[in-house]
């Protein structure tokens, strides 16, 4: 029988070389990703795989990000403490457990219910009190909870969506892929009074965002009865 993987080490591993030796700088965003347990977020069968350098599958043709892509997003968001946050697709909760040790509260936003009620339990679970999980249409937003100080989008908008422009507090940053099945960039859009300033950063190729203000949602038959 073979040994359990070394997560710690693993971890080590990944901060070392996936994000310090590229261009993630900021020191809370790396010490928080050499604390979590990336591994209590994936799929049993993957465990061994949570540190690679790319993305997992985590069901509903969903995955869960590749850790430079989580760090560097987080990072663009110019975080602080007392930050509320938005995201905008739950997925396993990873991402949203990055932000919940960086801010003051997170609100996430998830479409599957069986994707969200998975991770908000398992983000009580390990013990991240500071995050309430949603089930709904992401590119709505939760105007009932705005403004936020960040929003982050982890499904590529073919444009930005207008409600969460809408959300976006004075002084407000929001990171989002946008683009088609083909070409998306991931972009900063940042809020100074009634003016929205735009930043292009890298391209990226992420699951799209299904919604009244995304993409068209397809006749899925694997989205469950609760679908939104």
């Amino acid at each position: 029988m073979s040994a359990d993987p070394d997560f710690e080490m693993l971890r080590a591993q990944m901060v070392r070389e996936q994000l310090a030796a590229r261009d993630i700088y900021d020191p809370r965003v790396l010490d928080v990703m050499h604390r979590l347990p990336r591994h209590a977020f994936v799929p049993d069968f993957l465990k061994s795989k949570a540190y690679e350098d790319g993305p997992l599958p985590i069901g509903n043709n969903q995955t869960i990000s590749q850790p430079y892509i989580v760090a560097l997003m987080t990072q663009m968001l110019l975080l602080s403490p007392d930050d509320v946050v938005l995201e905008i697709g739950t997925g396993s909760g990873y991402q949203t457990a990055v932000l919940s040790q960086l801010v003051r509260m997170v609100y996430s936003l998830e479409r599957y219910p069986t994707l969200g009620e998975q991770a908000s339990a398992r983000l009580k679970s390990l013990g991240y009190h500071n995050v309430e999980v949603y089930i709904g249409d992401g590119s709505q937003g939760l105007p009932d909870m705005a403004p936020f100080d960040a929003i982050m989008v982890t499904a590529a908008a073919p444009a930005i969506p207008g409600p969460l422009r809408a959300q976006m507090a004075h002084g407000g940053r929001m990171v989002l892929p946008v683009g088609d099945a083909n070409q998306q960039f991931l972009q900063r859009v940042r809020r100074t009074g009634d003016r929205w300033e735009l930043e292009y950063l890298i391209p990226v190729m992420f699951v799209p965002l299904y919604g009244q203000h995304g993409f068209k949602t397809p006749d899925d038959p694997s989205d469950d009865k609760h679908k939104p």
